[in-house]
């Protein structure tokens, strides 16, 4: 009987101990992934490692709580800064290359377009006019972000309502005509975000039809 239940207690044992194995390092994977989000790519294991021992045992700690909150803050805005320069520079070669390419025109506010369908006759939008499109747009590396092609849904919209690239580039466009918008940062969303694939500073690509004009 006793050897049974020993052999219980360390079933239990071992079970349980499987157990905090399996959620501690949950919780490792949860932190390395937020940290990942922010941009850290590379901590100091071993000096994280005895910051999470320190507080579990209540020791002194090496920092305070505002130094450390101060010096996180600034490994995160440090990240971002080096992020958003890197994305910059990747658009900025990226358009430098592309518009040496003898199908891509620039326009003055440094636009590039490409003709992909020309229709001899159809009306042009002006800056107030609602349109009807389809498009797929892209980062410069092919990512998808958004594609009423792929929804098989065109979108209508006013024209000055939307980003500056696409009212100025909707513009050179007759109704029948599919372009292909390489659109700088500064005529995108700029310096920000927009949504979780579109980063500060991006260059962007969208393949254009204009459907109509409404």
């Amino acid at each position: 009987m006793k050897s049974v239940l020993s052999l219980v207690i360390l079933f239990i044992t071992v079970h349980l101990n499987a157990q905090m194995d399996t959620t501690s390092y949950s919780v490792g994977m949860i932190i390395a992934k937020n940290l990942k989000a922010q941009g850290i790519s590379e901590i100091d294991q071993s000096s994280f490692n005895q910051a999470i021992a320190d507080v579990f045992a209540d020791r002194q700690l090496a920092v305070s709580l505002d130094e450390a909150n101060n010096r996180f803050k600034s490994l995160i805005e440090e990240t971002k800064n080096i992020a958003d320069l890197a994305t910059k520079r990747e658009g900025m070669v990226f358009l430098e290359s592309n518009g040496k390419r003898p199908e891509v025109t620039t326009t003055d506010s440094g636009l590039q377009y490409e003709v992909l369908n020309n229709t001899a006759s159809g009306a042009t939008p002006g800056p107030y006019d609602k349109v009807k499109v389809h498009y797929h747009g892209t980062l410069i590396d092919g990512t998808v972000f958004d594609s009423s092609v792929e929804r098989q849904e065109p979108i209508s919209f006013p024209l000055n309502g939307v980003i500056q690239g696409w009212q100025e580039g909707l513009q050179l466009m007759k109704v029948g005509d599919k372009f292909r918008f390489f659109i700088p940062y500064d005529l995108a969303y700029g310096e920000r975000a927009a949504g979780p694939v579109i980063k500060p500073y991006s260059t962007l690509i969208f393949d254009v039809e204009l459907l109509g004009i409404e």
